[in-house]
């Protein structure tokens, strides 16, 4: 970057969204941007050569160096920050420390942070965040026993391409050649785009599955920026449609069991035809009003079955009873038959898609398959809350406040001029709007409904008799102060009524 960018002009700065800044600079002319990409779950540079800038949500920041050109960067020793210096004590920062990563710009003795959200980085120090380790072979034999504490840079890849190559197994000198390699290929590095532990990263050093290397840096980070969003795009969204599908398959299979058990219930315990049958074989030996009777069963005549009766019945109207319960009863068992037959074949589709989602490797692919298989998350409809609840009486729309607070939006927001205001005479109680038609009078059968309304939606509700005043809305106000629900009325004229409720 010190070699591409010192010299280069700043020419815009924004951001598209709140985790990510992108910084153009411009140098013979040539454009080169910057996209600095700082989620708390991934933090990473990019270079692409080609860029767009939305047209909407996109907001220009850090106006105080644009148009500045960059007479320096720093790379601070022994951390993971650089800074562009561009002259009169004005400074960028990128503080790159995971998901503490940050963009701050030093305008002299102010300082602008891209993320807000971290509002410790107020307090850093330009001068002050150089970084020493003794790099010395004494250093490294006092601390033997705690070499991550003393090399303090060195990642978990480091320590894993160590472990590799057999480090702890070996004498101390063999151990201080190896981490003397390790610094070696640090300080001249080759760029990996490696798999380590089922996850893509960017390393220094060939661990894990090597997937791409590379000697330029900047096309190096770029290639992994965008391997990397998009493996992990392709891992989140495949693991939520697989979920989605899973669960679903899961509760068709809960219901399948469900009702293949109640379908056994029932084929064993079809009992009424049996009684129905016994009662015809049986009709001149069952006494009249009898409760129950106890008959010998067709196969076993030496088992009685017990058969309960209904007193006000003949035993013939029993039996017709026991053969329409008999007749219900293979109704309830085909219903059911069918549909465990369409479960099942849902759940062997069910199958099928979880099987093509889980072969996806592609995220296009796996877009199609989610919207082939309706997986989408559909984003849910607003639910609007009204303040008041509505009535049609006679072509005219009442509606009636739900609470003080609702009476205040009712009268004051979702009225006009025109609408009948009611409400019963000095006691609490909902406001009531008996909403205008241009035009048309307010019958008086309309007003009486809605005063009706207005006296049992009070405290006098349970009078046979509530006194109800109405007027224009126009002659409704509220004072500034008064609670929720008081108004002052003016112009109104009383109706006495039944309190009548919706």
């Amino acid at each position: 970057m010190e070699r591409i960018l010192t010299g280069a002009k700043l020419v815009e700065c924004f951001s598209q969204n709140k985790d990510e800044l992108i910084i153009v600079f411009e140098k013979d002319q040539h454009y080169i941007p910057i996209k600095a990409h700082l989620l708390s779950t991934f933090s990473c540079l990019a270079f692409p050569w080609d860029f767009h800038r939305a047209r909407k949500n996109s907001i220009d920041l850090f106006p105080e160096i644009t148009g500045r050109t960059v007479e320096a960067i720093q790379q601070f020793e022994n951390e993971r920050s650089f800074a562009f210096h561009f002259g009169d004590e004005q400074s960028l920062l990128f503080k790159m420390h995971g998901n503490k990563s940050n963009i701050i710009l030093f305008n002299g003795d102010e300082k602008t942070l891209f993320k807000n959200s971290l509002p410790g980085d107020e307090q850093i120090v330009l001068g002050e965040m150089d970084r020493a380790i003794d790099f010395s072979k004494p250093a490294f034999e006092k601390n033997i026993h705690s070499l991550k504490k003393l090399y303090f840079t060195f990642g978990e890849v480091v320590w894993q391409y160590r472990k590799e190559k057999g480090f702890y197994d070996q004498p101390l000198n063999q151990q201080w050649e190896m981490i003397s390699d390790t610094l070696q290929k640090l300080n001249s590095p080759t760029f990996f785009q490696t798999k380590l532990n089922n996850e893509i990263i960017f390393s220094l050093l060939p661990v894990g599955e090597i997937l791409k290397e590379s000697t330029n840096p900047m096309e190096a980070v770029t290639d992994f920026f965008y391997a990397y969003t998009q493996t992990h795009s392709l891992s989140t969204e495949k693991d939520k449609a697989i979920g989605m599908l899973t669960s679903k398959l899961k509760a068709s299979q809960s219901f399948l069991n469900k009702t293949t058990s109640k379908l056994k219930d029932l084929k064993i315990e079809n009992t009424y035809k049996i009684w129905a049958d016994l009662l015809m074989a049986n009709l001149y030996s069952i006494p009249e009003r009898a409760k129950k009777i106890s008959l010998p069963d067709f196969q076993d005549p030496s088992r009685q079955i017990e058969i309960p009766l209904s007193e006000t019945l003949s035993p013939q109207l029993n039996a017709e009873r026991y053969y329409r319960k008999s007749k219900n009863h293979q109704i309830e068992i085909n219903r059911l038959e069918e549909s465990i037959q369409n479960k099942s074949e849902e759940i062997k589709s069910l199958e099928q898609q979880l099987a093509e989602l889980q072969q996806s490797t592609h995220l296009k692919e796996l877009r199609q398959y989610v919207e082939k298989f309706g997986l989408e998350k559909k984003p849910q409809e607003e639910v609007i809350f009204l303040p008041y609840r509505a009535i049609e009486f006679q072509g005219f729309q009442i509606w009636i406040g739900k609470n003080s607070k609702a009476n205040d939006e009712l009268t004051l927001k979702h009225s006009y001029k025109e609408d009948l205001w009611l409400h019963a005479k000095d006691v609490a109680g909902s406001h009531v709007l008996i909403k205008y038609k241009s035009g048309k009078p307010f019958p008086k059968e309309v007003i009486e409904r809605g005063a009706q309304l207005a006296a049992h939606f009070s405290k006098r509700k349970n009078e046979s008799l509530c006194p109800v005043a109405y007027t224009q809305k126009k002659f409704v106000r509220k004072r500034k102060g008064d609670p929720a629900g008081a108004v002052v009325v003016e112009k109104e004229t009383v109706i006495l009524v039944k309190p009548i409720g919706v």
